[in-house]
């Protein structure tokens, strides 16, 4: 089982693609290689395969606070979890299960919402696919400063809010202030949901 993250940039074409394309392909390279593993076409469209299905939320939150660091943009991903047919070279001809649900939530969920996940177990989509929605009502409006602080969080959740005010030359009490508009620590709860909820499915 793998999880298909496919998604597009909302509003890139108000900013200039030399701000967000090497973003977003730094981010890629960190999972593996194009076009095996990742490719972008038509300009802002993308596909990725995240092998370890558990990380695929999380990678979605990353990938979304990398471009609301830069002002008007956003991203709309739909994650397809299942089987694949691994005969391929290219992810944009790759087929299976993964490809045709990461493909359908895009088609149909994303309409409603910037983040969807659709696999074949429906009650676990619905469960996921609300609480998406309800952390959505924060992510989407994210500021530049409360991405860039989310971001610094999850490239090392290990850091503390002392040296993440450090880094972004703030106050300790503006740190905590911007993590409580984030959202973080809630959105983090969704974060481990997801995995317990990915567990129990991978165990069935």
């Amino acid at each position: 089982m793998t999880s298909i993250l496919t998604g597009d940039i909302i509003n890139s074409r108000e900013v200039d693609s030399n701000e967000w394309l090497p973003l977003i392909k730094s981010a890629f390279q960190t999972i593996g290689r194009s076009p095996k593993i990742w490719e972008i076409y038509r300009g802002d469209s993308f596909q990725i395969e995240i092998e370890n299905v558990k990380d695929s939320l999380l990678f979605a939150i990353k990938l979304k606070a990398t471009l609301k660091k830069i002002k008007k943009l956003d991203v709309r991903i739909a994650i397809g979890i299942g089987e694949k047919n691994d005969s391929y070279t290219n992810i944009t001809e790759g087929n299976g299960e993964a490809f045709i649900y990461s493909g359908l939530a895009f088609d149909t969920l994303l309409k409603k919402q910037n983040l969807a996940i659709t696999s074949s177990d429906k009650e676990f989509d619905s469960i996921c696919n609300t609480s998406f929605a309800l952390a959505l009502l924060t992510m989407d409006n994210w500021t530049v400063n409360s991405a860039d602080f989310v971001l610094k969080y999850l490239e090392n959740p290990s850091t503390t809010q002392k040296l993440i005010a450090k880094e972004l030359n703030i106050s300790e009490s503006s740190a905590s202030e911007r993590r409580k508009r984030a959202g973080l620590d809630e959105i983090m709860q969704l974060e481990n949901l997801y995995r317990e909820l990915i567990n129990k499915k991978l165990n069935q």
